[in-house]
């Protein structure tokens, strides 16, 4: 009866030591459990507080209190392009929106950009005239740290244009650039073969040596977007402009400069410009900003996926 009840215990070190080996195995994943608890847990806080910011956070433009008549303020930041928070898009329905509101005292462009597209610049200075036809509500824009290129285009549909001393005012011009590999091509012994209908469809393909013709021709588009940027600045500003030679050529000015060149009206910024204008300390932020839902979801992928390369990778050198 006794033998039948007896259990033996391993009593050798090999056994101890495997024994030993996978309590310390469940011990680690038992920490790994809790680390992971405790990640997602934070996770799931942050992401309520996230949500309660939302909903709690005012609908209306920074800085209004109150139902006092205001100015409303639309930011152009950023590359001026069709995909850019700086699209023409996103300008012309804050400006719609500004000019349909009854309350809006006039309207101030903030701009800190270095242009982009000649077209999504043309359709905003064009919405800006529209809209003036309808309502008699001034316009005017103040250069931040750069009003370059298209952003000036822009600047120049206002009835007036401020900026800081320091402030990039101008780049009047357009560029058109490309690279050339046809010399790599050579080194590397690789051929480039290229089909096309049509005689000069792949003119500006980088592969293909360069044609004096087309080159020539592509200067003459340039040269034409460049010449219609000119007179819209022309008709913008009109004899405010003292022109010279260089206005026109792309370079750049500081703020003071351009204030002499006749470029801007003065040397201000967007919260003193709405109280000399408008004798008011009211604005109104109506550029258009992304659905809040939308940006709180991609916020919260990007972080649960900061967070989970964290945690699974290794640490790794990385040059910033």
């Amino acid at each position: 009866m006794d033998n039948q009840n007896h259990v033996d215990y391993p009593t050798t070190t090999k056994e101890w030591k495997l024994i030993e080996k996978v309590v310390t195995g469940l011990q680690d994943e038992q920490r790994k459990t809790r680390r992971w608890g405790i990640f997602f847990k934070l996770i799931m806080l942050a992401y309520v507080i996230a949500i309660f910011v939302v909903l709690k956070s005012p609908m209306g433009g920074a800085g209004h209190t109150g139902d006092q008549p205001y100015a409303a303020v639309i930011e152009v930041n950023g590359v001026i392009a069709a995909a850019q928070e700086a699209s023409a898009d996103n300008i012309i329905s804050a400006l719609r929106d500004a000019f349909e509101d009854e309350q809006v005292l006039g309207v101030i462009l903030r701009i800190n950009s270095p242009g982009g597209s000649p077209v999504q610049s043309g359709y905003v200075y064009d919405e800006i005239k529209r809209l003036k036809a309808t309502r008699e509500l001034p316009v005017y824009a103040v250069i931040s740290d750069l009003g370059a290129s298209g952003a000036y285009y822009i600047a120049a549909a206002a009835d007036e244009i401020y900026a800081d001393k320091a402030s990039l005012v101008g780049s009047i011009g357009v560029v058109g650039s490309g690279f050339g590999f046809t010399g790599v091509m050579e080194k590397l012994g690789v051929e480039r073969r290229l089909y096309t209908s049509g005689e000069h469809k792949g003119f500006l393909d980088p592969f293909s040596p360069e044609n004096p013709e087309e080159k020539q021709f592509w200067q003459g588009v340039l040269k034409v977007t460049h010449d219609q940027f000119i007179e819209q600045v022309r008709l913008g500003r009109g004899d405010r402009l003292k022109e010279t030679p260089e206005m026109f050529s792309g370079l750049i000015w500081s703020g003071e400069q351009a204030l002499e060149m006749g470029l801007i009206d003065g040397l201000s910024s967007t919260s003193a410009l709405v109280r000399t204008k408008f004798n008011s300390e009211e604005m109104v932020n109506f550029t258009r900003q992304p659905d809040p839902w939308e940006s709180l979801v991609q916020k919260f992928g990007m972080s649960v996926g900061a967070g989970l390369a964290t945690v699974v990778t290794a640490p790794s050198l990385q040059l910033h």
